[in-house]
C-alpha cells in the first residue's frame, strides 16, 4: 500500500536540552529510542521516519493527522534514555 505524508514531528531533543544534561552519551541512540517509542504508540499504518516526517497508509491518514505528538513526547523519560545510552567507544 502506498504511504501518504501526513505531517511532521520534531522528536529529537534540542542541543540546549543536551547541554543541560552535560553528560557523555550516544545522542543517536537516544533519538532512535524516542523514534521507537513514537512508532510503538501510534496505530498500525502510521509511521514516523527518522527525518521526522509522518507517513500513513491511506485508511489511517486522518488518524495520523490527529495524533497528539506533544503528549506522546511528554511520556518519554529523556533523562532515563540518556542514562541508558552511554557513548559508543
Amino acid at each position: 500500500m502506498d504511504e501518504i505524508e501526513a505531517g511532521y514531528v520534531s522528536y529529537t531533543p534540542t542541543a540546549e536540552r543536551f547541554a543541560q544534561v552535560g553528560a557523555d552519551f550516544d545522542s543517536e541512540a537516544v533519538d532512535d529510542a524516542i523514534l521507537a517509542h513514537l512508532n510503538a504508540r501510534v496505530a498500525p499504518g502510521i509511521r514516523v521516519h527518522r527525518n521526522g516526517k509522518v507517513f500513513a497508509d491511506p485508511p489511517e491518514l486522518e488518524r495520523a493527522k490527529a495524533v497528539d505528538w506533544k503528549s506522546l513526547l511528554e511520556e518519554i523519560d529523556l533523562d532515563q534514555l540518556i542514562a541508558d545510552n552511554p557513548p559508543r567507544r
